[in-house]
């Protein structure tokens, strides 16, 4: 029998930056007229787009070996599932989203407690009724279809929302009263799936190799020349992940270091670099960050 894994990617707003970066650890899907089942360039993939919200249902029911969904999805479907790892990404940012609670600008509820006998709506109807229960604030909490941010005033008294910056809330004339949870991206197994040898590396490959790619998501290379006598000087002033890799350049008149260093500090360190000695630098981008 042909070795097959099953997996479940997310369609909707995480889609594309999931797909960018699964083409970055290295596997490549191709989208046809039947969209909801991508074409994988490994042959030992099988794949389908469905909405993070039902991921890990199927993945828990064996529908798929293997997901990749939100804690928040995971938590509000109370799925059985393994957490392979954690991959901080979301539809814009590198970092977990949130769940909030959010409330009009000028109304009086101001914390949990001003919830009680008011009416909440939200996709997170589990995850809501838990962080009532916790607070003991009885309100009613309904399901949200769609338009959340619109409804706050006018159809109920507050939502609980996801939100990456704030910035739709604003928009709505809304203020955030509390967090309820932060939420980021996981890969996730069907535990039979993970009980198989086979099944479990090939999904441990993937995982290690997507983190990989979140890893150098954010990070550069940096190659430069220092003469000898500037050597000492550079390296006492390296960020790096490691030590930094040098080798001694072929006329013995100095050094060639390379090191990898976030992205946000290059402009203002390249300049640093060049006061203590480094010629020749060369910024490059990386595909993978194994660490």
């Amino acid at each position: 029998m042909n070795n097959n894994l099953k997996i479940g990617l997310p369609k909707g707003s995480l889609q594309d930056t999931t797909l960018k970066l699964l083409k970055k650890a290295g596997w490549n899907f191709t989208l046809s007229s039947r969209a909801y089942k991508p074409y994988c360039d490994d042959a030992e993939i099988e794949a389908w787009l469905i909405r993070a919200q039902e991921m890990s249902v199927y993945v828990e029911q064996g529908v798929f070996d293997m997901g990749i969904t939100g804690k928040d999805w995971i938590d509000e479907n109370e799925s059985d599932v393994v957490e392979v790892c954690e991959l901080i990404y979301a539809k814009s940012y590198m970092r977990p989203v949130r769940w909030v609670l959010a409330v009009p600008e000028n109304c009086d509820i101001r914390s949990v407690k001003d919830l009680e006998g008011k009416r909440i709506s939200t996709e997170v109807v589990n995850i809501t009724k838990k962080y009532l229960k916790q607070n003991n604030v009885n309100a009613h909490v309904e399901f949200s279809w769609g338009a959340t941010e619109v409804k706050p005033g006018i159809l109920v008294d507050a939502i609980v929302e996801v939100t990456e910056t704030g910035s739709s809330l604003r928009a709505n004339n809304l203020r955030i009263a509390d967090t309820i949870m932060e939420s980021s991206t996981r890969l996730i197994a069907n535990k039979d799936a993970y009980n198989n040898p086979w099944k479990k590396k090939k999904i441990d490959n993937i995982s290690r190799l997507l983190q990989s790619s979140i890893n150098a998501t954010s990070r550069v290379g940096l190659k430069m020349n220092v003469n000898n006598e500037n050597l000492d000087s550079l390296i006492s002033i390296l960020p790096s992940l490691k030590k930094p890799t040098i080798s001694q350049l072929t006329n013995d008149s100095g050094s060639a270091v390379e090191i990898i260093v976030e992205e946000k500090i290059v402009r203002d360190f390249i300049p640093l670099l060049i006061d203590n000695g480094a010629t020749d630098i060369i910024e490059y981008p990386l595909n993978k960050v194994i660490i």
